[in-house]
């Protein structure tokens, strides 16, 4: 096993772990920006208000994304699983 391919499965690992992680990143991002600004022109500045919303809509993004979260990271594990024979040489 060479130095490259430790840094090969690493920077695939961190890849994988940013592509599993963007759905519910990014829905609780959209979330918050327009929870934010109903907040702000209303000028309500309570922040349990914000917390309900993002919840239900991270778990509504888990719940679309989520056969495709679990194929893409099987996919991965698989792949490690199978190099492991190459890896060992």
């Amino acid at each position: 096993m060479t130095e490259q391919t430790v840094i090969d499965i690493g920077l695939k690992a961190i890849w994988i772990a940013c592509l599993i992680s963007a759905p519910a990143l990014l829905s609780i991002l959209v979330t918050g920006l327009i929870v934010s600004v109903i907040q702000a022109a209303t000028q309500v500045n309570e922040q349990t208000l914000s917390f309900i919303p993002k919840i239900v809509i991270m778990t509504v993004a888990l719940a679309i994304s989520g056969p495709w979260i679990l194929e893409t990271f099987i996919h991965f594990t698989i792949g490690i699983f199978d190099k492991i024979p190459e890896i060992t040489r």
